[in-house]
């Protein structure tokens, strides 16, 4: 039998031992046992022992930038120009025949005081030196092989009554100038040397030009040589610009590379082998302790022009097909002609020789009629027309060539040999020496390469500490503190007039270019080089999405159990 309360629902029994909640009472869960509440904090609280004690710790050990310790004091230096008090000794040996002893050394300390202007110096902070000394007019060897840095001058005074001329003449493969005084002529020898030092100022003026140019508005100028500027004339300093707007940057190591290229099929071949040894060789040699050279050769036929260009327009009147000055620009077509590019170590110079089709020939240059023209800081371009009507004077003498011989090569490699000089930097005077010009040439290449070591090795200084999370291996460290000593030794040699290489050291210029290609390597680190794109917000754009998904509930949670901690102990207390 079924029984039902008087509800009409469920079991008395159980009913009644229900709790019922009274009015407004409302339901709490029940206290979380103890063994819940310690296994879930310590839950919480491994997680954070593992980023704490495992995760961190391995996190500044994989993401710690290495960074060796570099003299920044002493690159900046450099770059400021304190290093180095640059001085440019023009050394000078004198030696005149039939004169005693006493006489040169007389002269010579007359020559000091007048190059030097006086008690005032050369007006540039003592830049220039110009050191005299005495050869023994004796002396078996007419002037020592050892004296390769300085001017050599051989003076002849000539005391005849009717001797009144002077005269200058200088050696081209010799750094010796031979000067000619007639005794007779006003002033005897009281104008003899006034004569003599002004001839050898104006023999170093060049140079002096040069470098007060190179060193202008650099801190090595701004230290001492205010003012050195002054001493040039617009037209010199004109001459200057366009000298260096046509050579290449220093280099240690030039490539050069013939190329020729022909409109047709024929000349198929040159000789210019023969045409390189006898023309431009020898001037190869005596640069070759400025830099070192090589030599690549080429030949390609049926060579167009470039369609950048609207090509040869013919001349009835002259019969000649001319070429706009416009248009040489664009002539090299650098699509089809496989010229050598400036890639690795050392500059590519390239020299192209074009040799038009029978039907387009005489080709010359409209506006100057020339064949040839320089592109600065690339190389030079000749034009060999076979054509044998021509008036130039470089046509070969048969209308139908296969080989063109080094006869016919002469007036070209003769061009590029000078042409060779401009895109080095070769000063062009003095003109009647060589060896002059090369001696120049060293002091510039030498200053240039101290200049631009030492702004190297500033800006890098500068990196390191704009960037103070760029890490820095121990090459750079090594090629830096290279660079400094090569920079202190070219310093001294410098000063003491020693620029070619000898057995026993580097010499000014040899110290210089080592200290360039040190500084540049260490500045080009590659694995410093990434990181000067890698700037910190690119950090945050990485670690957020990354770090933010974990350590969200991670924070959370430990706020909470810290939370929660803090009352349970403020209960404890209050009871």
């Amino acid at each position: 039998m079924e029984t039902s309360s008087a509800d009409g629902g469920g079991t008395p029994g159980l009913e009644g031992t229900r709790p019922r909640p009274s009015g407004n009472a409302t339901l709490t869960p029940p206290p979380e046992p103890s063994s819940a509440l310690f296994t879930r904090r310590s839950i919480v609280l491994s997680f954070w022992a593992i980023v704490l004690c495992l995760g961190l710790p391995h996190w500044l050990w994989t993401t710690s930038t290495y960074r060796a310790t570099l003299p920044l004091s002493t690159m900046n230096d450099w770059a400021e120009g304190k290093a180095c008090d640059l001085r440019f000794p023009f050394p000078i040996h004198l030696r005149v025949p039939g004169w005693t002893l006493g006489e040169e050394e007389e002269l010579a300390g007359k020559l000091r005081v007048l190059l030097h202007g006086g008690k005032g110096g050369d007006g540039l902070g003592g830049m220039f030196d110009f050191p005299v000394h005495v050869v023994d007019s004796n002396d078996a060897y007419p002037l020592q092989a050892d004296m390769d840095e300085a001017l050599k001058v051989v003076l002849h005074v000539n005391e005849a009554p009717n001797a009144h001329e002077h005269t200058s003449s200088l050696e081209p493969w010799e750094p010796t100038v031979h000067l000619s005084y007639g005794l007779s002529r006003a002033g005897g020898r009281d104008g003899l040397p006034p004569w003599v030092a002004a001839q050898i100022r104006e023999l170093f003026k060049p140079q002096q030009e040069a470098l007060a140019y190179l060193l202008n508005g650099t801190p090595f100028a701004a230290t001492k040589h205010e003012g050195m500027r002054a001493m040039m004339s617009r037209e010199s300093e004109a001459k200057l610009d366009a000298r260096s707007t046509r050579a290449f940057k220093p280099s240690t190591t030039y490539h050069l590379s013939f190329s020729l290229f022909v409109s047709g099929n024929e000349p198929s071949a040159w000789a210019i082998e023969d045409a390189l040894g006898v023309y431009v060789k020898p001037l190869i040699d005596a640069l070759s302790g400025i830099a070192n050279f090589t030599v690549t050769t080429q030949v390609q036929l049926r060579a167009s022009f470039s369609p950048s260009i609207a090509g040869p327009t013919y001349d009835e009147a002259s019969g000649e097909w001319k070429l706009r000055k416009e248009g040489l620009s664009g002539f090299v077509n650098a699509a089809e002609w496989p010229l050598s590019p400036s890639v690795g170590e050392g500059s590519t110079i390239n020299f192209v020789l074009y040799v038009p089709a029978q039907g387009q020939s005489p080709l010359v240059i409209a506006e100057t009629g020339g064949t040839g023209w320089l592109v600065p800081q690339w190389g030079s371009v000749a034009i060999l027309n076979p054509n044998p009507r021509s008036s130039q004077p470089q046509s070969p003498t048969a209308t139908a060539l296969t080989t063109l011989t080094a006869a016919d090569l002469e007036p070209v490699m003769l061009t590029f040999a000078e042409q060779l000089t401009s895109l080095i930097g070769l000063p062009s005077s003095p003109t009647g020496s060589l060896a002059l010009r090369l001696a120049a040439l060293q002091r510039e290449r030498t200053a240039s390469l101290l200049l631009s070591s030492s702004s190297t090795l500033g800006a890098l200084s500068r990196l390191v500490h704009k960037l103070p999370n760029i890490p820095i291996p121990d090459t750079v460290a090594t090629s830096v503190s290279t660079s400094l000593q090569h920079l202190e030794l070219a310093c001294q040699d410098l000063r003491t007039g020693r620029y070619s290489k000898t057995a026993g050291d580097l010499g000014a210029l040899g110290h210089a270019q080592a200290a360039n290609e040190a500084s540049e390597k260490a500045f080009f680190e590659p694995s410093m080089v990434g990181q000067v794109y890698f700037p910190d917000e690119h950090k945050v754009a990485v670690y957020v999405p990354l770090l933010g998904p974990m350590g969200v509930p991670l924070v959370l949670a430990g706020v909470k159990e810290l939370l929660g901690w803090y009352r349970g102990r403020g209960k404890v207390k209050g009871a």
